[in-house]
């Protein structure tokens, strides 16, 4: 099979023929349709996270079909979404609490076990989650990561119906995001650098939109940032009421510089971290996604321009996320 090959200290990806992966017992093999480009790819592309796999191939926004490996469950043919939890152990003390995106032992799609950058791929069939089918593979894509775990930002942050939420960078995540807290009648209050960022926020119905360092009009219940600074976390937090929480969107954050305690976080506001998603997550946000019917403004490269594809992400030339086809 044709895959996009990271190796250890190089600064391209490599387009290669390669054996097409034999799927281990609980495990289906899966014809890639198509596959997200997600900016934690990104922080591997470059580096910024150790490196666990050598070669890798990226991608953990998988759509995929079921052609090998199929179970009363999983019926061949089956469309599937695989994501960026690839696996836990169940038992350790996080899974048994039914906190499985801590787990002790937890696989990642695209970065400790190989990902989508490929025309085959395998995944745990417990770990894979069945698509509905009114959103098409390039649409349904980006929800596999950045829709999800922005979904699951929002819940950490506490986030109900009819409050005022604030986002901070406004990139893919984002951009699903708010589409289900306008479903939930929320205020949507965006914070962005990029004019065309703030420009897809005004047309997704964000209440206000400013510039990246620019403070939202009112005092927000909730916010999540999404841009990898930690003075945009101090920004965000800055604009809380009391009693509210900021939730982190990211797997690596530069350094968060010092802040005011008695004003910006006494009044028992909060700052917390989101860590990978569950599969709880998973289905809750696909049926949402169903439901409303989310069509994210997608733009899409050939599996052969799979650098373009990353270099799209890092630059922010596409108005929304990027998907491989294969």
């Amino acid at each position: 099979m044709k895959a996009a090959l990271l190796r250890a200290n190089a600064t391209a990806l490599s387009i290669e023929d390669v054996p097409r992966p034999t799927p281990a017992p609980g495990h289906v093999l899966l014809k890639v349709l198509a596959c997200g480009v997600c900016r934690t790819d990104l922080h591997i592309f470059e580096h910024d996270l150790p490196t666990l796999r050598d070669p890798l191939i990226l991608g953990h926004q998988i759509v995929g079909e079921v052609i090998d490996g199929a179970t009363e469950q999983l019926p061949k043919g089956t469309r599937v979404g695989v994501s960026w939890v690839g696996g836990t152990d169940g038992t350790c003390p996080f899974c048994r609490r039914g906190e499985e995106n801590l787990c002790d032992n937890i696989a990642f799609t695209g970065y400790s076990i190989d990902g989508g950058y490929a025309e085959y791929a395998t995944a745990r069939a417990d770990f894979v989650h069945p698509l509905p089918p009114t959103l098409s593979n390039a649409d349904i894509a980006p929800l596999l990561c950045a829709g999800m775990i922005g979904f699951r930002s929002v819940r950490v942050a506490g986030t109900q119906p009819g409050e005022r939420v604030g986002l901070f960078g406004f990139g893919a995540s984002a951009s699903l995001v708010i589409e289900v807290l306008r479903h939930w009648n929320c205020e949507v209050y965006v914070s962005t650098r990029g004019e065309q960022h703030r420009k897809q926020a005004e047309a997704l119905g964000a209440k206000w939109v400013g510039e990246e360092n620019a403070k939202p009009p009112v005092q927000l219940d909730r916010a999540v940032t999404f841009a990898p600074s930690g003075a945009v976390v101090v920004s965000a937090l800055s604009s809380l009421r009391k009693g509210g929480i900021v939730s982190i969107n990211a797997i690596h954050l530069d350094q968060m510089p010092a802040f005011d305690y008695d004003k910006l976080l006494w009044g028992e506001r909060q700052i917390r971290s989101v860590a990978n998603m569950t599969r709880n997550d998973a289905r809750d946000f696909l049926a949402i996604a169903a439901e409303i019917g989310i069509h994210p403004r997608v733009r899409t490269f050939p599996l052969d321009q799979a650098n373009d594809a990353i270099q799209a992400v890092k630059n922010e030339t596409a108005e929304g996320p990027v998907v491989i086809l294969t």
